[in-house]
């Protein structure tokens, strides 16, 4: 039975991914946010891991000697979120995105050289990106901090895989949406907003710029292209995006569609309340594709009305 250890278990793609593995029949060890589950009793009680301390970190390397490690712990911060203390979310974005990667990118190395590694990054390591659609040889460029902490963590991957011979496999990520998206993103905002609107229409939804576009994709379908990733012969990075990019209205009208309103008497746009200037990111998934056969089970409307009707169903609509 093949053994997995998540990074960063308790967001979006952790829970997501811990379920597709437990229903391939791993054994899964998830570390969230000082919180350590398994589903395998013969691993008895695991105690929280600080990711950031590279013995603690040797040490469930040594005891578990896993198939495969998910490395999705971040520290990110939605464009609409002012900096308010830029060297705190610095030292703390280094430390989960780069310095925990090392961590166990380096207690592979000595203590479990067969274990494979997938590393989640972003395409905000392209910063402005010239060219459209970005694939695996777009200039590293980042602009942001999460975008140079997660440069930072590809070239980790890419020294790992070159000089010492670890399986480091990278994903380059593109947005991705699911029910368990969180409260900060603009996806969540919009959903809940149509949601709360068919119950009392005189809500107002606030939003930055709606003629920002977005590459969105589903988040079960990008966790499973990790999972084909991390079976591939060898390591090497990879587009994960659907290719195609819709507006941030196209989103609000399909959300507000599904419910049968107008979005246009509920929703209000202020672009003075974006903190850092928008890029339209979108991302070519070829190679992915080729490589491993993924394709997306859903289209991007079809993702937003399941995201409402999940909604709705929460709040009891």
């Amino acid at each position: 039975m093949p053994r997995a250890i998540i990074v960063g278990a308790t967001g979006q793609d952790g829970t997501l991914l811990y379920q597709l593995l437990d229903g391939k029949k791993y054994q899964v060890l998830g570390l969230g946010r000082n919180r350590v589950f398994t589903n395998c009793e013969t691993w008895g009680d695991q105690r929280s891991i600080d990711i950031g301390n590279f013995q603690q970190v040797s040490a469930l390397i040594k005891k578990i000697h896993p198939d495969e490690i998910y490395h999705l712990a971040a520290i990110h911060q939605s464009s609409e979120d002012p900096i308010t203390n830029a060297v705190t979310l610095f030292n703390q974005s280094y430390e989960v995105n780069v310095v925990s990667l090392f961590n166990f990118l380096e207690a592979v190395r000595l203590f479990s050289p067969k274990t494979r590694l997938f590393y989640a990054a972003s395409s905000h390591i392209f910063g402005r990106p010239k060219n459209e659609p970005q694939d695996e040889n777009t200039l590293i460029n980042p602009l942001g901090i999460y975008g140079i902490t997660k440069a930072s963590g590809l070239y980790l991957c890419r020294m790992y895989r070159s000089v010492h011979l670890v399986f480091a496999s990278v994903g380059i990520l593109y947005n991705h949406e699911s029910p368990l998206r969180g409260e900060q993103f603009v996806s969540r905002k919009i959903v809940q907003a149509a949601v709360r609107c068919k119950k009392d229409p005189e809500y107002r939804l606030v939003l930055g710029d709606l003629s920002v576009e977005v590459d969105w994709g589903y988040a079960p379908d990008y966790v499973d292209a990790m999972y084909r990733i991390l079976n591939l012969p060898s390591a090497d990075d990879f587009i994960i995006a659907t290719g195609e990019k819709h507006t941030v209205e196209d989103f609000v009208r399909t959300a507000f569609d599904t419910l049968g309103l107008d979005w246009r008497e509920s929703v209000m746009e202020r672009q003075e309340i974006i903190t850092r200037p928008a890029v339209a990111f979108v991302g070519n998934p070829e190679k992915l594709v080729r490589m491993t056969g993924w394709k997306r089970s859903v289209t991007f409307y079809e993702m937003v009305k399941l995201l409402v009707e999940s909604a709705g169903e929460h709040n009891g609509r």
